[in-house]
């Protein structure tokens, strides 16, 4: 099918063999579409180069207030404390937020980016920077702001705000190097699954790496990260032949989860092994043993997003990369060597 000039709602209707209606839900994320008619439909809307967002004057002007927002998931902390601080900000400026979770799945977030085009948003946030180039070019296309979180990126969309993983793996690798440890051990969720995850954990590599010292052990879960997730895990590495010294766990919930662990079995934590996770969740505060960890500033981060997101809505030109401060925190579940 060849076309003069933009193409239309109803091009797409025609292409497809569906009424106008059933491409505007489609495109919408509503009900009454099939998931095989709604991709077929996506798929014919991108080759046609229909641009979603061309919807009516009307739906653009009623939405146009939303900011839209996709995290991978808002039970953990780590999310709901950026959401939230976003919130405040975009209230005060008359905006509202519509939020999704990914559960870290790639076409989830897609599917979600196209919904959302169609919806004309006065502005979107994704989680992360790691997607697919088509997914990038549609965002970079869009008429309004688009906002990478929580990870830095080296090519932003749009706007950026977020922390350097690789460099706070890296910087906690060293600390740990320092202290002596020579013997680490990983635990994680499955490669892919948490891209974020994978940088911190080469910073750490990279690091012991300088003296020689890879990983002992790796054990990679098949779940979500969480206590449990992380009491399985280190209870692995524990049990195991290779006698680590250390084990560097995803984030906060795995390493509570694997100081329940070496509690069980009869490890004492840091002298026998050190245990360490990343984020300093506020629970750290009020452990017998804190936690060695790397804080993040994720409700100043959402905080900056929003002020961020509401300053380009006004004309303001922004910076497009914004790169956060992570802090090492010494805690005592690690030790020093030296005598």
């Amino acid at each position: 099918m060849k076309l003069t000039g933009q193409p239309r709602i109803e091009d797409v209707a025609q292409a497809a063999g569906v009424s106008a209606m059933s491409v505007s839900r489609a495109m919408r994320g509503l009900e009454g579409v099939s998931d095989e008619t709604r991709e077929r439909i996506i798929s014919i809307a991108r080759k046609l180069g229909y641009a979603p967002n061309r919807i009516a004057g009307s739906l653009a002007a009623a939405t146009s207030n939303l900011i839209a927002i996709s995290v991978p998931t808002l039970f953990d902390a780590v999310f709901a404390e950026i959401v939230d601080g976003m919130r405040e900000p975009l209230m005060r400026a008359g905006l509202e937020t519509m939020i999704e979770t990914s559960d870290y799945d790639p076409s989830r977030e897609e599917a979600w980016v196209e919904r959302m085009l169609a919806w004309s948003p006065a502005a979107i946030v994704v989680t992360g920077v790691d997607r697919s180039e088509a997914v990038r070019d549609r965002l970079r296309n869009a008429p309004f702001p688009v906002v990478e979180l929580w990870d830095a990126a080296e090519s932003p969309i749009d706007l950026n705000i977020g922390v350097d993983h690789y460099q706070a793996g890296y910087a906690m690798g060293r600390h740990l190097v320092r202290l002596g440890y020579r013997r680490p051990a990983y635990v994680g969720v499955l490669a892919g699954r948490d891209p974020r995850a994978e940088k911190r954990r080469k910073g750490v590599l990279d690091a012991f790496m300088t003296v020689d010292a890879p990983f002992v052990d790796e054990v990679r879960i098949n779940d979500a990260p969480s206590f449990k997730a992380g009491f399985d895990g280190a209870m692995a590495v524990i049990t195991g032949s290779q006698s680590p010294d250390l084990i560097y766990l995803l984030n906060d919930h795995l390493a509570f989860g694997g100081m329940a662990a070496c509690a069980e079995a009869g490890k004492l934590v840091p002298d026998d092994i050190g245990i360490v996770g990343f984020n300093d969740l506020g629970i750290n505060a009020v452990l017998a043993r804190t936690l060695t960890t790397s804080r993040t500033p994720r409700a100043q981060m959402g905080l900056s997003a929003a002020r961020l997101v509401v300053s380009r809505i006004r004309g303001a030109r922004n910076l497009e990369r914004v790169v956060m401060p992570v802090d090492l925190v010494a805690g005592q579940t690690t030790r020093s060597f030296k005598p």
